[in-house]
């Protein structure tokens, strides 16, 4: 399903059809020269294979805005074929592979809820919750008279993520991870 739009009302997180293939717009900037018309100055990302691009979009120009199906769906487990996730809803399973995960394997965990996004029935993306609950694995031992302020220390998590935790931190404690800063949030109690 797509509807077309004016090139001035494309906004960032867009998915649209550029020259046939789909982009996703990663920035969007009104220029207003001072001659000439007004135009959306875009980058863009190709969903298919992450090339990224450069577009001017005119304001009398039609695009094709297309309309992505999100999925709610659970990790699974890791083999051969990729990364098994099952719908939430009917609990259908599809294998992804690590291109569409986009770097985001770092944060998986079995059960672990995320939103696959899909077109024409093919996923494309994956979007993974703000923040996850990851135990941290193996850290050094806190310093004696360092404050929560402090500087901090690398901790390895139960994913092989490497992130910087307060001084307090233990081995086994639970951490909130920020999956786009890849940046500690707080210890979760138990």
């Amino acid at each position: 399903m797509a509807n077309f739009i004016n090139g001035n009302a494309v906004r960032t997180g867009h998915v649209i059809k550029y020259n046939k293939k789909l982009y996703r717009i990663m920035t969007a900037e009104h220029i207003k020269p001072g001659k000439g018309p007004a135009y959306m100055q875009v980058k863009l990302r190709n969903i298919k294979d992450g090339t990224q691009t450069e577009a001017r979009l005119r304001s009398d120009e039609r695009v094709e805005k297309t309309v992505m199906e999100q999925l709610e769906m659970e990790y699974l487990y890791s083999d051969a074929s990729g990364y098994c996730f099952m719908n939430t809803t009917n609990y259908e399973q599809i294998h992804l592979n690590e291109k569409i995960l986009e770097g985001m394997t770092k944060f998986l965990m079995p059960n672990i809820k995320v939103s696959v996004e899909f077109h024409e029935g093919n996923p494309l993306s994956l979007e993974m919750p703000e923040t996850v609950d990851m135990k941290v694995v193996e850290t050094a031992p806190p310093l004696k008279g360092a404050t929560a302020s402090g500087s901090g220390k690398p901790a390895t998590l139960e994913t092989g993520l490497v992130i910087t935790v307060p001084q307090f931190i233990e081995a086994d404690e639970t951490v909130r991870v920020n999956t786009a800063t890849e940046e500690y949030v707080e210890r979760v109690k138990k």
